[in-house]
């Protein structure tokens, strides 16, 4: 099983001719509204690759809520743990120019109002993974970290977008997963070098560094993995890290190895960037395995 704590917000995508640069104004066609958030995200990606998800976080008690919630919903996904705020559901601005690159600016709103305490003791134990990013208060997530840990549970973090956590709580994970800006954000903080091996070594967790167009690496205990990119002609790279990390634990959760892992996540990534939008352009097991098998 897994349990997912994090953020449900809802996207407002405009497709662009270019991204604008500070106080400029860019004219695009349409605007297309979608279900996102990273943690919505990346539990909608482990649940249709097949994960048995559990989600907490929160939305507002307005009208974005219920699209917002749309995709969790339309999967086999437990969303009972889903609370109601006295805010606006999350939201979330992305532009995208005609490469597939974003620009993106996030309301956090409801999603600041996710505590740890809505996963209950009994969801906890070594049966359980647990899947974290950094879109709700880093005070809830280290605190569901700490938890985590005491009940044996086997614990996944997106840092992501980068922001500083206490390094007892980063040691306490399982696996690190990071792109190169957010590894290169830690590596910082910590005084290493931003390589999956530097911030192995001095965490001592296993780290997995998404590296785009280069890949993909990884450090552990049992060797280094580097993986190419799945070659795909991208349209839209939005959600692409969280479709990685979703399809990762959920690959990881069943009790694949971490190289396999690893590879279907990288495919699973590769195909979401061929789609336009963000949760819906979550790739089905069934696509993944076709396209593994290639």
């Amino acid at each position: 099983m897994i349990v997912a704590f994090g953020s449900i917000n809802l996207d407002l995508i405009f497709p662009l001719p270019r991204l604008p640069v500070a106080g400029e104004t860019v004219l695009g066609p349409t605007m297309t509204i979608e279900p996102g958030g990273k943690g919505a995200n990346q539990a909608v990606a482990a649940a249709r690759d097949g994960g048995r998800v559990v989600f907490a976080g929160a939305v507002g008690a307005d009208a974005l809520a219920q699209d917002a919630l749309r995709l969790m919903r339309a999967t086999d996904m437990d969303t009972s743990r889903v609370a109601t705020a006295a805010a606006t559901t999350g939201c979330a601005a992305i532009c995208v120019d005609a490469e597939g690159r974003n620009l993106i600016a996030v309301a956090s709103g409801a999603n600041l109002a996710a505590r740890h305490t809505q996963v209950e003791d009994g969801l906890l134990g070594p049966g359980t993974a647990v899947l974290l990013q950094m879109e709700v208060p880093r005070a809830e997530t280290e605190a569901l970290i700490r938890r985590a840990r005491a009940a044996g549970c086997w614990i996944v973090l997106n840092l992501a977008p980068a922001a500083a956590l206490d390094e007892d709580a980063l040691r306490s994970l399982d696996l690190l997963v990071v792109n190169e800006g957010e590894a290169g954000f830690l590596a910082g903080l910590l005084g290493c070098a931003p390589s999956a091996e530097a911030l192995y070594a001095w965490l001592g967790v296993d780290v997995v560094v998404t590296l785009g167009e280069q890949g993909v690496e990884a450090a552990t205990g049992s060797g280094a993995i580097r993986l190419p990119a799945h070659p795909v002609a991208s349209v839209d790279t939005t959600g692409a890290g969280d479709c990685f990390t979703g399809v990762l634990t959920a690959a990881l959760d069943r009790g694949m190895a971490l190289a396999e892992a690893l590879a279907r996540a990288n495919v699973a990534a590769g195909l979401c960037c061929t789609r336009r939008g963000t949760q819906g352009s979550m790739p089905m097991a069934a696509e993944i395995d076709a396209e593994f098998r290639k």
